[in-house]
């Protein structure tokens, strides 16, 4: 007994889900995708509600406070469960499971006591109409999102003392992706009845005593409306509150589903599955269910908050009445005596374009010495340049001969939503592969266990799933602006800060979003590409010859001149003063990132890159060989 007390556990290791191992990438990318969108969509519920004044109501507060819940509830496990997929040893040292834990219960409980809150609100709306802001008063309505607080903060912080005084012993071991409560108590070799106690009682309070309150109030709420007369009037009460009963149903049915109805299953298996449900899906599903099925939330999506009444009902008589169904498009500051200049040069830098990143794609594809991960990640760059350059100057040339310069408004948002993910692609490409170079300077040894094909495949599935939601989000926002007169573009394409300018509507979501995820893309990629070559000069300069270290620049300067070329235009064009016009300025920097960055990247992996042309070389000679003998 002394032995097995003495014995301290510093870490846990996490079994995660019962997946088999080639199915790890599918899986990786599904939940990365599922996290992703629960972050982004109660994000947008809450950015609505903090805007629109239209929800500035309690059953909206007590929609926020749900919102945040949900994201961080699975904030609180998902970021650890896609990092231990990916890790080789998926441990927890001790007093992060105890965090985790913590945490976890603090906002599952938080959860369950606003959805009281959120069916009290409802209650009162349908039981008493005329007295509802009476009783619904800002105070009351403080006061239930203050005690959910504390009482959940409370109960969070008594669970995790009650488990930081128990002793673990050899196992180590928890059957789970995270740390779960129920699977940390049954590793202990001490006693929990205390723990098992506590859990009987307060599980009552957090869960039971909730669901019974929302029943009763569900059943005053169905008594009530049997007594209204109309049809009309009873579709009216019940889609007051579908939406907060469809999140009731999934939230406890889940809970329902794994405590109360037995298995013939493996209790674990079923436990895990179980808890993605109610850790990952719910949360998922809960900003669409208040979306999808909730009028006053598709109204703030269309709507447009200003700062006035007056300049409101401007706006929305403007923005109402007038639709544009297409957008005329000023292209390049170009005299009309140069224009047959410019489209010759235009259309062979994009011939050159197209025809250099497929060389270097198709290389990377022939030649089985590329097949290293710095050419994995090449040719996703190579294949990115190439379409980057296709969403814009296809559009430029033809405007260029056209009399009429137009895209349809369809057209303008699709475009603007292939400019952006492929941008913000080759961001997140040039981050992978500063991350690939640091690795192969710094742990040479270990580049190849590093360097895994599975960690390679989910850098480049994380690249396309992030770019992919952020592209959508911007494009989404955009879809809901109004555009009044004024549709000519002052650009050769739709360049989304052009759009804005146009808009009649209120944008302040819009330039929110394009803060906070510019930060997400360009400003940490940016970080993190600087860190990576920060480590990687500071090891080279501990090489003792200058042929190991002109070995070690080599490696990595076709990336880094990549690298200063895409943001070098974007500091230039963003963060540079400059005295000429802004719009004309902003072309020609444009025509730099779209245009010429996209050229210049293969002729600098070929010319600076022994192995792209050891590769040509090769596939030369043996191209010389089978005509050789063909004749």
């Amino acid at each position: 007994m002394t032995g097995r007390n003495q014995t301290v556990i510093s870490e846990f290791l996490l079994l995660g889900m019962p997946i088999k191992p080639e199915q790890q990438n599918l899986f990786y990318a599904l939940f990365l995708a599922m996290y992703v969108t629960t972050v982004l969509g109660n994000l947008l519920i809450i950015v609505l509600i903090r805007l629109d004044s239209h929800l500035h109501t309690p059953m909206y507060m007590f929609l926020s406070n749900l919102s945040f819940s949900d994201l961080c509830f699975s904030s609180v496990t998902m970021p650890k469960l896609l990092w231990n997929m990916q890790s080789w040893v998926p441990s927890i040292p001790y007093a992060g499971c105890l965090t985790q834990m913590y945490f976890f219960l603090f906002f599952a409980d938080l959860e369950s006591f606003l959805l009281v809150a959120m069916a009290y609100d409802r209650y009162v709306a349908i039981c008493f109409p005329l007295h509802y802001t009476t009783i619904m008063s800002p105070r009351l309505c403080v006061c239930l999102v203050v005690l959910s607080w504390l009482v959940t903060a409370l109960h969070a912080m008594l669970h995790t003392l009650l488990m930081a005084r128990l002793r673990f012993c050899a196992d180590s071991v928890i059957p789970h992706f995270f740390c779960d409560m129920s699977a940390l108590l049954k590793l202990s070799c001490s006693d929990t009845r205390v723990n098992e106690l506590v859990i009987f009682i307060m599980g009552g309070l957090v869960l039971v005593v909730p669901f019974l309150l929302i029943i009763m109030s569900y059943a005053r709420i169905v008594s009530s409306i049997l007594k209204v007369p109309s049809a009309r009037g009873i579709r009216k009460a019940f889609s007051t509150c579908g939406s907060h009963l469809s999140v009731v149903s999934l939230f406890y049915g889940t809970v329902i589903g794994l405590y109360l109805i037995p298995s013939s299953n493996t209790s674990t298996v079923k436990e895990t599955v179980m808890a993605m449900m109610y850790t990952v899906v719910t949360p998922m599903l809960n900003p669409f269910i208040y979306s999808l099925r909730n009028r006053d939330m598709k109204g703030a999506l269309g709507r447009r908050p200003s700062s006035s009444s007056l300049q409101n009902e401007s706006n929305m008589k403007m923005g109402n009445e007038t639709v544009i169904s297409e957008f005329l498009l000023l292209g390049l500051p170009i005299e009309s005596d140069q224009r047959d200049l410019f489209y010759a040069l235009f259309l062979a830098m994009y011939l050159t374009t197209v025809l250099g990143n497929l060389l270097i794609v198709v290389l990377i594809y022939l030649d089985s010495h590329l097949h290293t991960p710095m050419y994995l990640f090449l040719s996703n760059l190579s294949f990115s340049d190439l379409c980057f350059s296709s969403v814009t100057i296809p559009k430029l040339l033809e405007n260029m001969r056209s009399r009429v310069p137009s895209i349809p408004y369809a057209g303008c948002l699709t475009q603007m939503y292939f400019f952006l993910f492929f941008a913000d692609l080759e961001s997140f490409l040039l981050v992978v592969m500063a991350y690939d170079r640091y690795v192969a300077i710094c742990f040479p040894l270990h580049y190849a266990t590093i360097m895994s094909p599975r960690l390679c495949v989910s850098l480049l599935v994380l690249s396309w799933v992030l770019t992919t939601s952020i592209s959508l989000l911007h494009t989404l926002l955009m879809a809901y602006l109004s555009f009044c007169a004024d549709n000519v573009i002052p650009h050769f394409f739709c360049d989304m800060s052009a759009l804005l300018k146009l808009a009649c509507s209120d944008i302040q979501i819009n330039e929110m979003a394009i803060f906070i995820l510019g930060g997400l893309v360009i400003v940490v990629p940016f970080l993190l590409i600087f860190l990576s070559y920060a480590r990687i000069v500071s090891s080279i300069l501990k090489v003792p010859s200058a042929r190991g270290i002109r070995k070690a620049f080599s490696t990595c300067g076709s990336h880094l001149s990549v690298v200063s070329l895409f943001y070098g235009t974007i500091i230039g064009l963003y963060l540079c003063p400059s005295a000429d016009n802004s719009t004309f300025k902003e072309t020609v920097m444009a025509v730099m990132y779209t245009v010429v960055t996209p050229m210049l990247n293969p002729f600098i992996y070929s010319l600076r890159n022994q192995d792209i042309k050891g590769a040509l070389g090769r596939i030369f000679s043996k191209r010389t060989v089978h005509f050789s003998l063909g004749q």
